[in-house]
């Protein structure tokens, strides 16, 4: 019996040229703007608008990413309170958000499509709009000037998407499984131990990067709100801090920002091979 040729081999030559280019397009089009910011943090400051424009520059230099440590001395220690408080969100949303998912899956209750338009409504609400209110609660609960500032609301925000996203993973796991292991006697503690949780971890680790990106990223409202001292500070907030009253120190700012990236980037390289799992479950009918 003949074997079916490749989909790839399907196409004549200058379809293969065509979806090529395209691809290309779209590389450079999300790009550029890194590659950009990568030029400017090899510039010196007294050629980033010279004339006539280079892309590249001429005698590039890493001399931006020794000064940036001296302009802004705390700027490790915005790196490190970064990471904690990504790392501490993570772990709580992905606490919560494991077992409130897998009951929103399989059980049926009253008010379940009212928890779930109520999860979305959550992330169509700006943390912006409930400032005044948090730094109330903030304010009464002791938690000013802490870590906890903006661990909690951080954590508040990021919960609905992880529960919608979750959710959507959980409900391809078969039931049948369940109901086997359901009629051997198990538990539903030991079926979720056991069964859901093993099964479900290329969508939990989905779940808990898009969770420490944005918790990683999404710092910069509460910190500046709920917090009043340098040790507590994100890597937002010390971004901000290359901005002077003069002028403005853009290849340091580039280049402080290509390393406060690099540990989210570091994260998503190690665990690609169960994101690209995750992202892909359900692309093809079973």
């Amino acid at each position: 019996m003949k074997q079916p040729r490749p989909m790839i081999d399907r196409y004549r030559w200058y379809e293969l040229l065509g979806i090529y280019a395209g691809i290309f397009c779209l590389l450079f089009f999300c790009l550029a703007p890194f590659i950009e910011g990568f030029n400017v943090s090899l510039k010196p400051l007294s050629l980033l608008f010279s004339s006539p424009y280079r892309f590249w520059p001429e005698n590039p230099s890493f001399e931006a990413y020794r000064t940036m440590w001296v302009s802004v001395p705390a700027f490790g220690r915005y790196v490190v309170n970064s990471l904690f408080v990504a790392g501490v969100v993570t772990a709580l949303v992905i606490v919560l958000v494991v077992p409130a998912a897998y009951a929103l899956s399989r059980f049926r209750f009253p008010g379940q499509s009212a928890i779930l338009g109520g999860f979305l409504t959550v992330n169509m609400v700006s943390g912006a709009v409930l400032l005044i209110p948090l730094f109330r609660l903030m304010r009464s609960l002791g938690l000013l000037n802490t870590y906890f500032a903006m661990i909690v609301p951080g954590a508040a925000f990021l919960i609905p998407t992880a529960i919608w996203l979750l959710r959507a993973y959980m409900l391809r796991i078969p039931r049948e499984l369940e109901e086997a292991a359901w009629a051997d006697g198990a538990s539903r503690f030991y079926i979720f131990r056991r069964v859901i949780l093993p099964l479900a971890t290329p969508g939990i680790i989905v779940t808990a990067i898009a969770t420490f990106l944005g918790a990683y990223a999404q710092q910069f409202v509460y910190a500046v709100t709920f917090n009043s001292k340098t040790e507590y500070m994100p890597l937002p907030v010390g971004l901000f801090a290359f901005f002077g009253r003069q002028e403005v120190s853009w290849n340091e700012l580039m280049a402080a920002s290509f390393v406060g990236i690099a540990p989210a980037l570091i994260v998503i390289l190690i665990l690609q091979r169960y994101l690209v799992a995750g992202l892909t479950a359900g692309a093809v009918k079973e």
